[in-house]
């Protein structure tokens, strides 16, 4: 297998972040169905962007000479992570709040990934990467807001007295 560097293994993990959320947002969508349908819509759109955000890596990927796989498989790996994370984090009696509260770490985390793939990119001058960190960074910006906003929103239909559980 070939060796990937710094930037192809960031360029990989972002990519399998953008697999993970396809995913957790499937599930989170799910889990909000009944108690909160008002911010399924958003997280259609979060997905959608997610399977477009993975297109984008792939194409990317595409033009790296002799590294393909190893990007795929860093990809498929970090995906493998964040399922592994979602499913200890959101069982059985998991609620649409502890989903939003899930998808708040997780979307935080992509933006902090993105944007350390930006700051390597800068310095390595690679313009596809640039172009592709360009698009992607207000898009996961905004996905993190959204999903805080859920979080906010879903709390405060909670009683805090209830006993949890």
């Amino acid at each position: 297998m070939a060796d990937l560097t710094n930037l192809e293994s960031k360029l990989g993990e972002v990519m399998g972040l953008a697999m993970a959320a396809q995913t957790a947002t499937e599930k989170v969508s799910r889990l909000a169905a009944d108690e909160a349908p008002e911010l399924v819509e958003s997280l259609d759109r979060m997905n959608g962007e997610a399977t477009e955000t993975e297109r984008r890596c792939m194409a990317v990927v595409e033009t790296i000479e002799g590294k393909k796989t190893a990007i795929q498989d860093e990809a498929a790996a970090t995906k493998r992570k964040g399922a592994e994370m979602l499913k200890i984090y959101l069982d059985d009696d998991s609620d649409a709040l502890d989903g939003f509260e899930f998808l708040t770490m997780a979307e935080a985390g992509e933006v902090g990934h993105w944007k350390v793939l930006k700051t390597m990119t800068d310095r390595d001058g690679d313009s596809r990467l640039s172009e592709l960190c360009t698009w992607a960074i207000p898009i996961q910006e905004r996905h993190f807001a959204e999903v805080n906003q859920g979080s906010v929103r879903l709390a405060a239909a909670e009683d805090p007295a209830a006993v949890s559980g």
